[in-house]
């Protein structure tokens, strides 16, 4: 384990790394609000909206900057972060090349995929989801925001909505830390061994497992929310402000590139938690203001996803 700043990094989070969570909830000599009075409220960065998604590895420098400044903004009125973040260019591009998302390929098959083996693609995706991290933790870090990260193939197993793992860091964490985790690569059972756990499984479990959570944001790109026909041709009306199961909206999956559900997944599992009286609401990440206020619970431009009881 080792410290950058007020951050924490570890290849493996031993039980006493508690005790350091704990420690940096005081790193900052009683800047923020009290603890007893504080929100929690999950967040997800889309891929699209933090890289360039067809570029190989190309990170939106100014967009994580302009992002980070709002978890400052939050933490500063008395909301706590559970940040989870996307792939994108880091992570689909190499994954969709080998078929990380289908698991081991035998025989043929697997020889007609690339230059790499399956497993060497598997280390390269997570070396570069740990690239795309730590310009996260550094964007956080330079804003003195205490962090910990908590990379999914060192404590999760499976994919899908009843993934595997404990999220006891999570809900141990004390007051006033942000945990920071993303979509990643992780071993699974059986003849498959590994696949793609998505952001959009992880925020589903946290935002209804973690206790006291208020809300979860989806931050997208290039779009304002949820829309009923496709961005190239929507309008300003074309927003879905209030979107129930059953509705219709335009949910086109560029499965070229993406190896997860796109905006599909999003809303299945937005449903999800907002089954459990959790707020859930897709916002235009591209537009600061919007997160914040979307994070505090305030009236914003967006789509809220409501479960119809």
């Amino acid at each position: 384990m080792w410290f950058v700043r007020h951050t924490i990094r570890s290849s493996a989070l031993p039980h006493e790394c508690l005790e350091c969570l704990d420690y940096l909830r005081y790193a900052h000599g009683g800047k923020n609000p009290s603890p007893f009075m504080r929100e929690r409220v999950v967040i997800k960065w889309g891929g699209g909206l933090i890289t360039q998604k067809d570029e190989l590895k190309q990170p939106k420098f100014d967009v994580i900057e302009s992002l980070a400044d709002q978890i400052l903004a939050c933490n500063h009125v008395g909301i706590d972060i559970i940040l989870v973040h996307g792939a994108g260019s880091f992570g689909h591009l190499k994954a969709k090349m080998y078929q990380l998302a289908d698991g081991r390929l035998r025989g043929q098959e697997s020889n007609r995929l690339g230059p790499l083996t399956q497993d060497q693609a598997i280390q390269e995706v997570r070396d570069d989801m740990m690239e795309l991290n730590q310009h996260i933790m550094n964007a956080l870090t330079k804003r003195d925001i205490s962090a910990v990260s908590l990379p999914p193939h060192q404590w999760a197993r499976e994919t899908g909505a009843n993934f595997e793992g404990s999220l006891e860091y999570f809900t141990s964490a004390p007051k006033g830390i942000t945990i920071v985790t993303f979509g990643d690569v992780v071993p699974c059972d059986g003849s498959k061994e590994f696949g793609i756990l998505s952001g959009d499984d992880l925020v589903a479990r946290l935002a209804t497992e973690v206790p006291d959570i208020s809300r979860l944001v989806f931050a997208i790109g290039g779009v304002d929310g949820v829309l009923s026909a496709p961005p190239s041709k929507a309008g300003p009306d074309d927003l879905i402000e209030i979107l129930s199961p059953g509705d219709v909206f335009e949910g086109k999956h560029e499965s070229a590139i993406d190896v997860t559900g796109g905006i599909g997944l999003k809303v299945t599992r937005g449903f999800h938690v907002a089954s459990h009286g959790i707020d859930v609401i897709m916002v235009n990440g591209g537009v600061p203001e919007r997160v914040l206020a979307a994070c505090k619970g305030e009236p914003v431009r967006g789509t809220t996803l409501i479960h119809n009881q």
